[in-house]
């Protein structure tokens, strides 16, 4: 059975940092498109990142520069490095895998319909 755990949200004062894991059970995600999306109260959910196979990465225009996508085949683990965090970054966090080796569906990314298993969501709370 698929599982993908994330874990390393909390509450950060604005300019703080945080960094979200995500760690698959029964799938290695290695050679699969993986991605961060969020999801704001009363908003609907977004693609914040994405990372390929071939380690080729794509950002939501409102966390380019802020944030950092990675992973570490060796341990299965995709990350989300986030800096100079913002109270519009407050939502629940979730990672999400495709089936498909390259994060391009149709053009873009962020299609929440290409990715087929999703994690139970880490909240990421910013006060100001």
């Amino acid at each position: 059975q698929v599982q993908l755990v994330e874990s390393g949200g909390g509450s950060v004062q604005a300019g703080g940092s945080l960094r979200l894991s995500c760690a698959p059970t029964g799938y290695t995600y290695s050679s699969h498109c993986m991605g961060w999306f969020r999801q704001a109260p009363g908003k609907e959910r977004e693609g914040v990142a994405s990372v390929d196979r071939d380690g080729s990465t794509n950002y939501a225009t409102s966390v380019k520069g802020r944030f950092d996508i990675s992973k570490d085949n060796a341990k299965n683990t995709l990350y989300l490095q986030m800096n100079s965090l913002i109270p519009e970054d407050t939502a629940m966090y979730f990672c999400a895998s495709s089936f498909n080796p390259l994060c391009v569906f149709g053009g873009t990314w962020s299609d929440q319909n290409a990715y087929t298993y999703w994690g139970q969501g880490t909240q990421v709370t910013v006060s100001s």
